[in-house]
């Protein structure tokens, strides 16, 4: 049997679902970055398979940096309205906004391919993705716009 411990600490990481982690840790034998890479590429998988479902709603969320010189504002689109009220959900277009300001990408697409700016391990698309495997929806960021002066 796998490691609980690594388990729970991957739970807690990504929100997949035990018997995936479990399944991952398993055929990792036990290493904690393999497991990892595997629940990663696992969260692409569930993105893919969910990419054509109708974004039917979402947030808009803004960002202006404490210095008042940019600011951003992004369109976090979801399936339902449950999803779109989902405390991660909110927290993750928050995040996104805040990357936005930081790293003014020119579009949505450019955003994507960015790495993230909390984890720079991790492209804003990994994220994501990731937010597809916990909360089972079909997940895209659907707009960004970033103001800035100067």
């Amino acid at each position: 049997m796998a490691d609980i411990t690594l388990i729970k600490e991957l739970r807690n990481q990504t929100g997949l679902s035990v018997a995936a982690i479990t399944k991952a840790v398993q055929e990792a034998d036990g290493d904690r970055d393999k497991a990892m890479e595997a629940l990663k590429a696992l969260g692409g998988t569930m993105a893919a398979k969910k990419a054509d479902r109708e974004l039917k709603e979402g947030v808009v969320e803004a960002y202006i940096h404490p210095n008042r010189k940019v600011g951003s504002l992004i369109e976090l689109a979801c399936e339902t309205d449950f999803v779109a009220r989902n405390e991660e959900f909110v927290a993750l277009a928050k995040d996104l906004a805040m990357h936005a300001a930081a790293m003014q990408p020119e579009n949505a697409e450019m955003m994507l391919e960015q790495p993230f700016v909390k984890d720079p391990e991790q492209t804003v698309q990994g994220l994501i993705e990731q937010a597809v495997g916990k909360l089972g929806e079909n997940i895209q960021l659907a707009g960004v716009s970033v103001i800035a002066i100067g």
